[in-house]
């Protein structure tokens, strides 16, 4: 099975921005260490208690600080963008970190409808034309428009000797046909989702047209889990995340993720520990062991070629953590081996 990390970006209730960031580098650092495959960060907008705003800017500091393990965005939000700005950045990307970049394509807004506004004054509009949006991106990272193009003679330099991986993101049937239309790897959100996401992967192998020779589906899971020694631990840990969900969904969690102790003095009613019931069954929590068996009946239910992680958790260290426990029950990579 591969692994590989999703990164939020997460600031705690002790933390500056600066810091979180800092923990983003170190944490692919580790996961580059642990044998993870790649290491995605997200795009959001003025959503507080989330660092990242500008992927492409911290994945060339990530970048610079690893040396194997893959990067991208996860994902670049394509209706804010020309596709030629996007195909500019990630080819430089590409040609500093020769065959390691990933792009990640996605169209959620990853913020407000006033942060929307401030980024672009027609994002729906965007929305709708993504096939073409998406389109035009293809033949920019492969440098062939027909001849006839209105682009035919533009360049997205520099030309990297291997071109940044193209993903769709997504969590609807929508985005699993699109994916497939257009020849394209996949990353399903199970986390972020309650849809039946197994009958929307069937439907993107079923409808895979390869975009290129020898091309054949692939595709990523997305969970959040968090992992400790003991279930025990794992469920007090993963309370932090599990009451700032709460609280941004009350509009209070702009002071970052709680502490445990936060967390535990935190006062539920009923509606809330319903939603907080709701939230922990699309997530998996526990030792080493439950969460191998989790993921490996995941992997089996999906057909998933890999596994990416999202874990938020109060401490860094927490965080490294449970990406270290599940990297060592499952490939069975000690922390800091090559």
């Amino acid at each position: 099975m591969k692994l590989s990390i999703l990164d939020q970006s997460p600031i705690s209730s002790n933390q500056t921005a600066k810091e979180a960031l800092n923990e983003s580098m170190k944490l692919a650092q580790a996961g580059e260490k642990l044998g993870y495959s790649r290491y995605w960060i997200a795009e959001h907008h003025d959503l507080p208690g989330l660092a990242c705003s500008a992927p492409e800017v911290l994945l060339s500091y990530i970048g610079a600080n690893t040396n194997r393990i893959r990067i991208g965005s996860g994902a670049v939000l394509l209706p804010y963008y020309k596709p030629y700005k996007v195909a500019e950045v990630y080819n430089t990307l590409a040609t500093l970190f020769s065959n390691r970049i990933d792009i990640g394509i996605g169209r959620a807004p990853g913020g407000s409808a006033e942060a929307s506004n401030a980024l672009s004054d027609n994002f729906l509009q965007q929305v709708w034309n993504m096939p073409d949006t998406v389109n035009d991106l293809l033949h920019f990272l492969d440098d062939n428009f027909p001849e006839d193009h209105k682009y035919a003679k533009v360049t997205a330099s520099p030309l990297p000797e291997i071109s940044p991986e193209p993903w769709i993101l997504g969590t609807s049937k929508k985005s699993a046909l699109f994916a497939a239309e257009k020849g394209l790897p996949y990353a399903f959100g199970k986390f972020m989702s309650d849809k039946d996401g197994t009958s929307i992967i069937q439907e993107y192998i079923n409808s895979f047209t390869p975009r290129k020779l020898g091309q054949h589906p692939k595709m990523i899971l997305t969970v959040s889990a968090i992992c400790a020694e003991t279930n025990e631990l794992a469920e007090e840990i993963a309370l932090s995340s599990l009451i700032w969900s709460l609280q941004k969904e009350k509009g209070e969690g702009h002071i970052g993720i709680p502490s445990i102790q936060e967390a535990k003095q935190y006062e539920l009613d009923q509606t809330e520990k319903t939603t907080l019931y709701k939230i922990k069954q699309n997530m998996i929590i526990g030792n080493p062991q439950v969460v191998k068996q989790k993921l490996c009946e995941l992997q089996a239910q999906y057909n998933a070629n890999e596994i990416m992680i999202v874990t938020i958790t109060y401490s860094p260290k927490d965080r490294i953590r449970s990406y270290q426990l599940i990297a060592e029950e499952i490939l069975k990579n000690k922390y800091g081996t090559n």
